[in-house]
């Protein structure tokens, strides 16, 4: 295993005090507290506790540090050179329906570059991690992409529009042509955790419209670090537009011009 960073320490133990109220919170989500942000968007007292405890341990531990999180938003700090991009709950809905694949992600940004990630998979206890330049781990293991270089051998992940939210004929018709020329597709309720499968070759590849930068920020790191690529579909910042496409070299190209049928 690499040797951890001080800034890596940091965002492990802010991500594991978080899941331990996540964990708890799972095996009584019938009397959680539950809102409504939006068609098909919850946010629950499970969400804003998890947020409030990162936000704490991260600013304790780095002061003036940036953030930009799922619930409080863009959060500015005197340190404009470094910014967390934090969900603490990625995957809410499998997590209200009881089921066991959610994720916390942290991800780090220094001078506009995405340097480190932790995605931590509360319930199966897999904290995948990176560093720019230190590799990929899961847990201790180090990780690297699948080397499968064609589609009819490749399984992908990828996600659905929200009731309500434009793109759901676009998705459909992006799945139709994935699903005709590869081993298959899923759809697990995760991206942040769909990228660390990227990243642990358990995915082929990855991609997903309309997503935020929380969701893919830390994933994003992870499979380059796993010597993978991720870019987004149409040449833009996945940041900025939240269209992201993960694989290895070999099928990257191949699944972009699937997805957008070029």
């Amino acid at each position: 295993m690499a040797q951890t960073s001080p800034t890596m320490n940091i965002m492990i133990a802010a991500a594991r005090k978080a899941a331990r109220a996540l964990a708890r919170d799972f095996g009584e989500v019938e009397n959680l507290q539950v809102s409504r942000k939006g068609p098909a968007d919850f946010v629950s007292s499970a969400d804003l506790k998890a947020e409030k405890t990162l936000f704490e341990e991260l600013s304790k531990a780095r002061p003036g540090y940036s953030f930009l999180m799922e619930e409080r938003g863009a959060v500015e700090g005197t340190d404009k050179s470094h910014r967390w991009i934090v969900d603490p709950l990625d995957g809410t809905t499998n997590f209200l329906h009881g089921i066991p694949h959610f994720a916390i992600s942290i991800g780090l940004e220094r001078e506009g570059v995405l340097v480190a990630g932790v995605v931590y998979n509360v319930v199966r206890d897999e904290l995948f991690w990176a560093e720019k330049g230190v590799g990929a781990y899961l847990n201790d293991r180090r990780l690297r992409v699948a080397g499968r270089s064609e589609m009819r051998d490749a399984l992908f992940g990828t996600g659905a529009p929200y009731h309500g939210r434009p793109g759901q004929e676009l998705f459909l018709e992006e799945v139709g042509r994935v699903i005709a020329v590869s081993a298959g597709v899923r759809r697990m309720g995760s991206a942040a955790l769909d990228l660390a499968y990227v990243a642990a070759g358990r995915y082929d590849g990855f991609w997903e419209r309309d997503l935020s930068a929380w969701d893919i920020a830390a994933g994003a790191v992870l499979v380059r670090e796993a010597g993978g690529f991720a870019k987004e579909i149409d040449g833009g910042d996945f940041l900025k537009t939240g269209a992201i496409v993960a694989a290895n070299e070999r099928l990257l190209p191949l699944l972009t011009k699937t997805i957008r049928n070029t």
